[in-house]
């Protein structure tokens, strides 16, 4: 599926799934504005890869991603947001104030801000593309994962309100729900686990790059589960 008149910006870029979503994008042939903590153009030895180390943490911090993409690029045709993190093992009663505001702003707040920062340039020019990485827990709540599980349901209501408030201006806002995903993090600390049963990242990198695509102009405000064989 070709993406060669497309420009990405891809947050978390780099990691355990971001490898494979920067590196899929790249493959269809769009331009990829890809941002992280610490990332740099050698990490994706391509002509069409731009990197920006930024932090999502702060409206600043987003605008400053956004403006460097677009300086770069002219303009974003999609952001895929796979920023996000983990912090379980504890009932509510017992989630400290470090974990709650640590998922929170990890998996809902760099959603929010830099979503603000984008949405506005896709508004004016009439078209654009929104992806996000849920999780499962975010529809189906798992004990001792409260404030994990919450701050995925959070970000799932925030992109379905994305694709309501912008549907007038031809602007597609969707979320994928990957279960377990087989990466070296979750292979290191599940080592009793069959990963066999977990999610392929490949496979969630091209179904990103399905919906980013022409082909996927119809579909908004989707939750799209992808289970695998723990579903």
């Amino acid at each position: 599926m070709s993406l060669e008149n497309k420009t990405i910006l891809i947050t978390g870029a780099k990691g355990g799934l971001g490898n494979h979503v920067t590196s899929a994008f790249l493959e269809a042939g769009a331009k990829v504005a890809g941002t992280a903590r610490s990332i740099a153009d050698a990490d994706f030895p391509n002509p069409n890869f731009f990197a920006i180390a930024g932090d999502l943490s702060n409206a600043e911090g987003a605008s400053a991603v956004v403006s460097a993409a677009v300086a770069k690029f002219g303009r974003i045709d999609a952001l895929v947001h796979l920023v996000g993190g983990f912090t379980g093992g504890t009932t509510v009663a017992e989630t400290g104030e470090a974990d709650l505001e640590k998922m929170f702003n990890m998996n809902f707040v760099a959603a929010f801000q830099i979503l603000r920062a984008v949405l506005p340039g896709m508004r004016e020019r009439g078209t654009g593309t929104i992806l996000a990485i849920g999780a499962k827990a975010g529809l189906d709540p798992v004990p001792t994962l409260g404030v994990y599980s919450a701050s995925k349901a959070a970000l799932i209501s925030l992109i379905r309100t994305a694709a309501l408030e912008n549907k007038d201006k031809a602007i597609t806002a969707n979320v994928v729900l990957p279960g377990t995903m087989d990466t070296p993090a979750n292979r290191a600390a599940m080592p009793n686990a069959d990963p066999a049963k977990w999610v392929q990242p490949s496979q969630v990198a091209a179904l990103l790059v399905h919906l980013a695509s022409d082909q996927a102009t119809n579909i908004n405000g989707a939750v799209i589960p992808v289970y695998g064989a723990d579903a």
